[in-house]
């Protein structure tokens, strides 16, 4: 399951994030041996805990030349996109309780992402959907690092916005439709 797992996270990667150019600092990453996709087996929130727990130990104690960045895809559990966001607000508080918010940051992905106050018939969602739960740790000095060679970084998620709804929700969501029918799970 695994091996399939991470497939279709490189395609989700290749197909929405590199395409559609959400993140611009994705593209050199893609086929780095230094992006590193975990796949989670685990079904319980305790057993997440100890995988979320095991990545960031082994993201902080390897180098950016190793692991530049890594995915953490939790393909059996989280499902519910509110029980995915509280795991993500103990992740962010253990982060910040071990004194590494300064060092790892957490982007957030969910099969059902949903952003607060956006209408729920928004395209925008679609820039933080994924096939699978997913917890990405990020090194804040390659963020910092990345962010100075953009003009205007502070306007990305405003131009991802834009973009996804000048395409439009029903592209967008046939687009999102091909990359997670069923065949691909």
């Amino acid at each position: 399951m695994s091996d399939r797992v991470e497939k279709h996270i490189r395609a989700w990667l290749q197909s929405f994030i590199v395409e559609l150019n959400l993140c611009p600092f994705a593209r050199p990453l893609i086929a780095d041996p230094a992006l590193r996709i975990s796949v989670s087996e685990a079904d319980s929130v305790e057993e997440l805990h100890g995988d979320f727990l095991s990545e960031l130990d082994l993201i902080q104690h390897s180098s950016a030349g190793e692991i530049a960045t890594s995915l953490l895809v939790m393909p059996n559990a989280l499902a519910d996109f509110d029980d995915y966001l509280d795991f993500l607000g103990h992740a962010e508080a253990l982060l910040e309780e071990l004194e590494l918010d300064g060092t790892i940051q957490l982007a957030s992905f969910h099969p059902q992402y949903l952003f607060q106050g956006e209408d729920k018939h928004s395209a925008s969602h679609f820039s933080n959907r994924s096939p699978y739960p997913l917890i990405h740790f990020l090194r804040e000095e390659m963020v910092s690092a990345a962010l100075q060679q953009v003009d205007h970084p502070e306007q990305i998620p405003e131009r991802n916005i834009a973009l996804l709804e000048g395409i439009g929700r029903e592209a967008v969501e046939a687009r999102w439709n091909e990359l997670t029918r069923g065949d691909q799970r």
